[in-house]
């Protein structure tokens, strides 16, 4: 199949998924929610593992401020998917497949979701992960309760109030990432030797226990798509995101 916001690249029984959108900082648009729905539905009868990936400079920037601007300018509401974006994310934690995510460059907001979602993290030295959402005004509500599963709720909490982005070897020591080298794809052969030896149904019971042990993801879905939907219905907040892509400059700057 042909795509417009991925890559995808199937071998034996691993599905590689690439995010593409070079143009646009591989950020985060319906589009590209949707494309790498229709994969995982591929990848539910037979993949075992899941590969996520973005390009060398950045792996997943967040939302499509871009698309905001340009559904603002045309006097067009915001279009946001909160619940589509969540479910993916849900998709992943959840689904019968090993997901890993292989960093290199920036993750930002959103693509954070997709780290905080993934069953292994593995990165270069040069990847850097940030949320930062709160230097607009927003809070990253669908990330959260995932970012909290992973590595607890005050770590998650320091994350979301700096707003700074964290080094590899920061986010390691926080257990956001599981391992790093210099040579990440070395790093990701090495993992994929083992896990390509795991059964389908081995993959889908352990998933399916490991699930049942913590009802946190599907208990945060609903307040979680409820508050990302009243920020981003939120004048000010559209205002300052408006702003930021028109000249650079954020909500606090005159």
């Amino acid at each position: 199949m042909s795509y417009k916001t991925i890559n995808v690249r199937f071998q034996d029984r691993m599905c590689f998924l690439q995010f593409y959108r070079p143009k646009a900082n591989n950020t985060i648009n319906d589009i590209l929610i949707e494309e790498c729905h229709q994969v995982l539905a591929l990848c539910e009868e037979s993949i075992t593992v899941v590969i996520l990936e973005g390009l060398p400079e950045v792996f997943c920037f967040g939302v499509d401020f871009e698309g905001i601007h340009a559904q603002i300018a045309s006097g067009k509401p915001s279009e946001q998917s909160p619940g589509s974006l969540y479910d993916l994310w849900l998709k992943l934690a959840t689904g019968p497949y090993i997901t890993i995510s292989h960093l290199r460059g920036k993750v930002n907001a959103g693509g954070l979701g997709f780290v905080a979602a993934s069953d292994i993290v593995l990165a270069d030295q040069t990847a850097q992960l940030s949320l930062s959402e709160l230097l607009f005004g927003l809070f990253p509500a669908c990330v959260l309760p995932f970012l909290i599963r992973r590595i607890g709720f005050q770590k998650a909490n320091y994350l979301t109030l700096m707003t700074r982005p964290i080094s590899v070897q920061q986010a390691f020591e926080m257990g956001l990432v599981d391992a790093y080298d210099f040579e990440s794809e070395a790093l990701l052969r090495k993992h994929l030797v083992c896990l390509r030896r795991l059964s389908k149904t081995a993959i889908l019971r352990y998933k399916r226990y490991m699930n049942g042990l913590n009802d946190l993801l599907i208990q945060s879905k609903s307040p979680a798509v409820a508050a990302n939907q009243e920020f981003f219905s939120d004048p000010c907040v559209l205002e300052g995101i408006f702003r930021f892509v028109e000249k650079g400059e954020f909500p606090w700057e005159d």
